[in-house]
């Protein structure tokens, strides 16, 4: 009988202890291809984001946040895939199925975990990860007021439909719903929204709409690429002609950031619904994207190249212990999001994540994360960036590009060809190949016949239009 008391009274000051009960909650909202400039709080006057300036005005905005790349022009998989596994791109499993992914290890340490939303990584890894998930988008690109959704069933997606309004409105009904239902453990709550990522689509009664007249073009903005970058004329590329004009590029901006502005207001919803919840004062909120885009930045419009506006992305992180209305020049990877959640909530991490924990940065927003980062797309182009420098090199073409991103950071002006630059660039080639190194990426950075840099528009009509409104009104 004493046993018995002894054992219930340990059990009875476990459960008591500080932080046993008291483990923050997470709520992640996940973009698709929004560039981290395109929020009004963050600098951008030009479009309307009061929910998302509520979560900077409450938490920490990462400036130099960054997705490390990708093999293939799909680049939100393997993005996703890093984030969720805290794996760097070149061991990832782009399918999940391999390695515990950190969803599944705060379900390992207690926690309810539920996803709603963008599922690009093979259906049969939701399972591995989340206990719940309802109205799953399990593919790329869609119509979002057309997309078909599932539910997680018995251990698989149930046949997928219609849900008969704007994807996106789906994922923040689930979210809310999910809010709403009472729980005793903490919770991982994961909402991947297909927005804004093209086709540009919203509810046509959505007021707020953009005067393309109005949009300023990129302060990068060129008609075209100055050379073959090694995926010129992907499909993202050919949603607007060559050469770009500045009427295109403003109407295809129009469209974005009414896209955006519609995405803020969902996440509007689902943060109301956080704030009437019993779960308000211990949730940690992030929001961030799986990639930035061009949309006429450098003479690009898709996200397949390794400048700024397509691999840094937007990070705020907003709760408890967070510091309130602070932004930081901390250099991280998407992987590193999650360890650093994992740190904040005692979970262990999975036996594979690489990941490294900036907790200390969310302390104190003056505190370094990462020295340098460097970003690969294909074998193509290889980048590294420091707290200032960043080197481009495009070794199928033989060129390099050097940016002082301190003085320039539109990278607009190329440094590597004058020579007072030129140990920068060797030092900067060599501190990349131990990247590579470190990374395990084989890919060379010089080949031994480079083919021309020189690049040509396609002569036949080849051009994807973009869907600005949707063929048919919302049920």
């Amino acid at each position: 009988m004493r046993i018995i008391l002894l054992l219930s009274a340990i059990l009875l000051a476990a459960a008591s202890a500080p932080g046993a009960e008291k483990r923050p909650n997470i709520l992640f909202l996940f973009a698709d291809d929004q560039r981290a400039d395109t929020i009004s709080a963050l600098g951008n006057p030009h479009l309307q984001t009061p929910q998302l300036d509520r979560l900077v005005h409450s938490g920490l905005a990462f400036n130099r946040a960054y997705m490390q790349g990708g093999m293939n022009g799909a680049t939100c998989v393997p993005s996703r895939a890093m984030l969720l596994s805290g794996k760097s791109l070149f061991r990832i499993d782009e399918k999940l199925l391999r390695d515990e992914t950190w969803p599944a290890a705060f379900g390992r340490a207690g926690y309810t975990t539920f996803m709603s939303g963008k599922w690009h990584n093979g259906e049969s890894s939701i399972v591995k990860s989340f206990q719940t998930a309802r109205s799953v988008f399990a593919g790329g690109m869609a119509n979002p007021m057309q997309a078909k959704l599932s539910d997680l069933t018995a251990g698989k997606l149930s046949p997928p439909e219609a849900r008969g309004q704007h994807a996106c409105a789906t994922f923040a009904d689930e979210a809310i719903r999910f809010l709403k239902e009472p729980r005793a453990a903490p919770f991982f709550c994961y909402v991947p929204f297909d927005a804004p990522h093209d086709p540009h689509i919203v509810p046509d009664d959505f007021p707020i709409h953009y005067d393309p007249a109005q949009i300023p073009l990129p302060p990068n903005f060129l008609p075209q690429h100055p050379w073959d970058n090694g995926e010129m004329a992907i499909r993202d590329e050919e949603l607007l002609p060559w050469p770009r004009s500045p009427e295109t590029v403003r109407a295809l901006l129009a469209d974005y950031y009414r896209y955006i502005s519609y995405l803020d207001s969902q996440i509007g919803r689902v943060l109301e619904a956080l704030a009437a919840s019993p779960y308000a004062t211990n949730t940690i909120v992030i929001f961030s994207a799986d990639s930035g885009v061009a949309r006429g930045s450098h003479g690009l419009i898709g996200k397949q190249n390794l400048y700024e506006h397509s691999v840094r992305v937007p990070l705020i992180i907003s709760g408890p212990g967070i510091p309130a209305n602070r932004r930081t020049d901390a250099l991280c990877y998407l992987f590193d999001v999650l360890p650093t959640l994992g740190k904040l909530c005692g979970v262990s991490a999975p036996p594979t994540s690489e990941g490294l924990e900036f907790t200390a940065t969310l302390r104190d927003p003056a505190k370094p994360a990462r020295t340098e980062l460097m970003f690969a797309y294909r074998n193509v182009q290889r980048a590294m960036r420091d707290d200032r420098w960043k080197l481009i090199r495009y070794p199928v073409v033989n060129q390099t590009q050097l940016f002082d991103l301190r003085t320039d950071p539109h990278e607009l002006v190329n440094l590597a060809e004058k020579p007072e630059h030129a140990a920068q660039v060797a030092e900067l080639l060599t501190r990349l190949a131990r990247q590579q190194r470190e990374f395990a990426d084989p890919a060379p950075l010089t080949v031994e016949n480079p083919k021309p840099a020189a690049w040509s528009p396609p002569t036949e009509k080849k051009v994807a239009t973009p869907q600005s409104q949707p063929p048919t009104r919302q049920p």
